[in-house]
């Protein structure tokens, strides 16, 4: 296999294939809170299970995944482990993330006065 889980080495796989895989590899909750923190800077483990606040087991199992993906790099300093984004691009597609739900959520904000706004117009007598 290569890095996409049910494709075998040497079968070339579409472009939008392997983004969704990329996604879906994304696609868990205390994996992106990783890739936030690790935006900051090279972390231990234990500041990232204390930010987080999860079982050990699941955050170590959440941490193999972006490792095996190649997201994250982990060191061992003594008995510190410590993680580190592999490159800067996914701290620029966290912020992107955020940019893009911020834009989201405005619109939904303007829509809901909107919505507001129409039924207490029509909730005035005539």
């Amino acid at each position: 296999m290569d890095g996409l889980e049910g494709s075998p080495v040497g079968v070339q796989v579409p472009l939008y294939q392997a983004k969704a895989e990329f996604f879906r590899m994304l696609g868990h909750p205390v994996r992106i809170r990783v890739l936030e923190l690790l935006a900051d800077g090279p972390t231990p483990v234990r500041q990232l299970l204390a930010a987080i606040e999860v079982e050990p087991s699941n955050l170590s199992q959440q941490l193999a995944v972006l490792r095996r993906s190649g997201i994250v790099t982990a060191t061992r300093d003594g008995s510190t482990v410590v993680y580190a984004l592999a490159g800067g691009d996914v701290a620029e597609l966290m912020r992107a993330a955020r940019r893009i739900l911020t834009e989201m959520l405005t619109g939904r904000e303007e829509l809901l006065a909107e919505l507001r706004e129409a039924e207490a117009s029509s909730a005035l007598p005539r």
